[in-house]
Formats: C-alpha cells, sequence, structure tokens
C-alpha cells in the first residue's frame, strides 16, 4: 500500500569512479510500499546506485537514508541492522553451488536469527511454496533452469520478510513466462507484506507494466521521473526515446573519445 513517507532518500549524491564522475547532486525518494524502476542507458550507474544504497560502496558526497537511518555515515555494527530489513537479487541469482535449494533459502535464516531447526524448515519450505518450486528443494543450483535458478533467488531474497527489496535486471535472460512470473511475485510480495522494491532494470515495457514510479538517470542525474501514465504522455525526448526505443535523442549510446584522440582522427 502506498503512503506518503518514504523508505528511502538520497540527497545531494555524488559519486566518483576514479576520477569519473558517476552521480551529481542526485535526489530521490522511493516511498513506502512502493514498487520503483530505475532506467536509463548502460553505463549510466544503475547497479552502482544499488550498491550505494546498501552501503556496499560509500559515496563522495551527499546523503542516505534507509528508514530513516543514514546508512552513508554510519559503524560496520550500525549497517549491519539495517542491512538485515534489506534483500537483494542479484543479476546473476548468486546461489551457492554447493549448497542445495533448500540450504541456499535457508543461509540467511541461520546467518541472522536464531530458530530451531523445525522452525528453519518451516520458513524455507513456505517461500518454496510461494515461488511454486516446493519439489525442488534437494535439487542442486547446477540442476535449476535459467528461470528457476531466479526464482529461487527471489525466494533467498525474501527469506526474512525484507522492508526493502533491491533487483538488479531481474527479467534479464528471462522467457516471457519466466519473466511473468517473476513480475507477479515481485507484486505479490510487495502488496502482501507492505514491502518496498527498487528494480534496475533495461526491460521498459516490464517496467511500465509493474511500477508506481520510475526514473530515467542518464549522465549522473535524473533526466525524467513520474508514474507511468505520466511518463506516456510526457512530451519529454528522455521519456520518448527510451518508450519508443529510439536510437536518436538524447540518450547518447556512444562513447566519446578523449581529446587527444579527436585530434589525431580529426573527429
Amino acid at each position: 500500500m502506498l503512503n506518503n513517507k518514504n523508505i528511502v532518500v538520497l540527497k545531494k549524491l555524488s559519486f566518483y569512479r576514479e576520477s569519473k564522475l558517476i552521480f551529481s547532486d542526485l535526489n530521490m525518494k522511493i516511498r513506502k510500499g512502493s514498487i520503483t524502476c530505475i532506467i536509463g542507458p548502460s553505463g549510466a550507474g544503475k547497479t552502482t546506485l544499488l550498491k550505494l544504497i546498501c552501503g556496499q560502496i560509500k559515496a563522495d558526497r551527499g546523503e542516505i537514508t534507509i528508514d530513516n537511518s543514514r546508512v552513508d555515515n554510519t559503524s560496520e555494527y550500525n549497517l549491519n541492522i539495517i542491512r538485515k530489513k534489506i534483500g537483494m537479487l542479484f543479476q546473476s541469482g548468486a546461489l551457492f553451488n554447493n549448497m542445495n535449494v533448500f540450504e541456499n533459502i535457508a543461509f540467511p535464516i541461520r546467518e541472522h536469527i536464531k530458530l530451531d531447526d523445525e522452525m528453519i524448515n518451516d520458513l524455507v519450505l513456505m517461500k518454496l511454496n510461494a515461488v511454486n518450486l516446493i519439489g525442488a528443494k534437494t535439487l542442486m543450483p547446477s540442476q535449476l533452469s535459467g528461470g528457476m535458478r531466479r526464482r529461487v533467488a527471489f525466494a533467498r531474497t525474501i527469506a526474512l520478510d525484507p522492508k526493502l527489496t533491491l533487483f538488479d535486471e531481474p527479467f534479464a535472460g528471462q522467457d516471457p513466462i519466466n519473466k511473468k512470473i517473476l513480475l507477479n511475485l515481485i507484486k505479490s510480495f510487495n502488496n502482501s507484506f507492505n514491502a518496498s522494491s527498487i528494480i534496475v532494470s533495461h526491460d521498459i515495457k516490464t517496467a511500465l507494466e509493474i511500477s508506481d514510479y520510475i526514473y530515467i538517470i542518464s549522465n549522473g542525474k535524473i533526466v525524467c521521473e513520474g508514474s507511468p501514465s505520466h511518463l506516456i504522455s510526457l512530451k519529454n525526448d528522455y521519456a520518448k526515446q527510451f518508450i519508443n526505443g529510439d536510437e536518436l535523442g538524447p540518450l547518447s549510446f556512444n562513447y566519446k573519445l578523449n581529446s587527444t584522440l579527436e585530434n589525431i582522427f580529426k573527429i
């Protein structure tokens, strides 16, 4: 359920990778109970933004808060407490190859909560049932299809019923059926647990379908934002280029040569 409170707030966030500016004075708000998509061209820093939000890397300037707790300037101890509220689905799924499906999902539960084996068993089976893979509990990751791996990874992501889930290209490489299944799982979890989700994706069609709010980022800044219906109706060159998949437009997909090379080749 959407409300007016924010679970994530970024204020004047700036980040450099070596000498390259990735973000400049970025401001962003993620409402509680929402599904928010962050889209933009490859190399725009979308995955980097997820790493900044969960404290995996540090910003050069600015503030990041999750549920009113600062992430950017807190201790490692406090950061670990904050992370217990966060689930992260990596693009690769990042399953442990030496653990079967059951143990993969049980891992975060064993790490963060002291429960007996019977309770852990019940929780894992509940999560597997939610993704319709309860019969796969003894399989190893190598025995799973790509769609099954992604659903197991999703079950592990929500194992602790996080308040905030971060998804890095969850629909990449998925066929239309598995994409739809995963889309419905994300919606269902958000609605059932009043959770909040941030999805990084190139899939504009799915982003328009699943999102409550969308940010389009390019060249270190937010170039367009709004609800799906707002972006569709908006007369904005950035929005139109991405929604229509146009090659030509303000979003550049060329890598600019440095000035020395430009002079050599007389570009």
